[in-house]
C-alpha cells in the first residue's frame, strides 16, 4: 500500500469502482462496459488541456456570458466552451474553461469547485479526458462520482476520492497456533477448534456485511446526512403547517355557517 494515493494517477475501471481501489472483480455492468472500451480521446477538441478546467452540475440556463464573468476573476480566460446538445441546442450542464496562465487555472480550481452559480452548486475538476492516461467517460462506464441511488459510483476523483485500505494485522500465526510450542500447547477443554472458530468468523462476517455496506460502502459524507435531516425537519414542518391550515379553514367554516344560521332564525 506504499503507492497508495487517493486521487487516481491512472485511470482504471476496476479500482474506480471500488471505495478503496482494491476491488479485483466488477461490481456492475457498467464497469466490464467500461473495461471492455476503447475510447479515443475527441480529436476536435483544441486548446491545452493542461491549462483546462472542467465545470459542471450547471444550471441549465446559465451562459458563457455568466460563467465568464464568475471566471475571470481568477485570471485571463483564452475560451469557454459549454456543452450543448447537437439537436436541441440546450445547454447539457457542463463546460470547459482554458485559461492563459497556469496560476489563474490552480486558483480557479482552489476557490471556484463549489461555488454557487444560478442557484446551483457546482463540480471544478482539471480536465481529465486529455490528460488521465486509460480515461473512460461516463456514459462508457467510467468517469468518477455519481450518484448513490445509481449503484454506479466511481471513486479516484475529486469529488469522491478514494477512502484508505484497512490494514489489518497480521494475525495468522498465532490464530491457527504455528507459533512457538507454548502458543500451541491449547486446552481441549478451554479452547475450541480454530476451524470451528474461523467458520463462526466466517458466518458472523457474512451477516455484518450487509450492514456496513449500508453504512459506509457508499462514503456518505456528514453534510448529506445533515441535508437528509435537514429535509426530513423541513417536510415535517410543512406537514404541521398544512395541518395547522386545515384546522383553521375547517374553524373558519364552521363559524360561517353558525352565523348563517343565526341569520336564518
Amino acid at each position: 500500500m506504499n503507492d497508495w494515493a487517493p486521487i487516481a494517477k491512472e485511470y482504471d475501471p476496476l479500482k474506480a469502482g471500488s471505495i478503496d481501489g482494491t476491488d479485483e472483480e466488477p461490481h456492475d455492468r457498467a464497469i466490464w462496459r467500461a473495461m471492455l472500451a476503447r475510447y479515443v480521446p475527441n480529436k476536435g477538441v483544441t486548446g491545452d488541456p493542461h491549462l483546462t478546467l472542467f465545470v459542471a452540475r450547471l444550471n441549465f440556463q446559465t451562459t458563457e456570458e455568466k460563467l465568464k464573468e464568475v471566471f475571470s476573476r481568477y485570471g485571463d480566460i483564452r475560451k469557454i466552451r459549454l456543452v450543448r446538445d447537437l439537436v436541441t441546442g440546450f445547454s447539457k450542464g457542463y463546460a470547459f474553461i482554458e485559461y492563459k496562465e497556469e496560476r489563474a487555472l490552480l486558483k480557479a480550481h482552489r476557490d471556484a469547485n463549489r461555488l454557487v452559480i444560478d442557484q446551483h452548486e457546482i463540480f471544478v475538476d482539471f480536465e481529465l479526458e486529455r490528460t488521465l492516461k486509460g480515461w473512460i467517460p461516463r456514459r462508457l462506464g467510467g468517469g468518477f462520482g455519481g450518484k448513490k441511488e445509481s449503484g454506479q459510483l466511481r471513486f479516484g476523483g475529486r469529488d469522491r476520492p478514494f477512502r484508505k485500505p484497512i490494514n489489518l494485522p497480521n494475525m495468522k500465526n498465532d490464530f491457527y497456533g504455528e507459533g512457538s510450542a507454548e502458543k500451541r500447547n491449547w486446552s481441549r477443554e478451554g479452547t475450541r477448534d480454530w476451524r470451528t472458530r474461523d467458520r463462526d468468523h466466517e458466518r458472523s462476517r457474512d451477516k455484518r456485511w450487509p450492514e456496513r455496506e449500508r453504512s459506509w460502502a457508499w462514503g456518505e459524507s456528514e453534510r448529506e446526512r445533515d441535508s437528509k435531516e435537514e429535509r426530513s425537519r423541513g417536510r415535517e414542518r410543512k406537514d404541521r403547517d398544512r395541518k395547522d391550515r386545515d384546522r383553521d379553514r375547517s374553524r373558519e367554516r364552521d363559524t360561517k355557517k353558525q352565523r348563517d344560521d343565526d341569520k336564518h332564525r
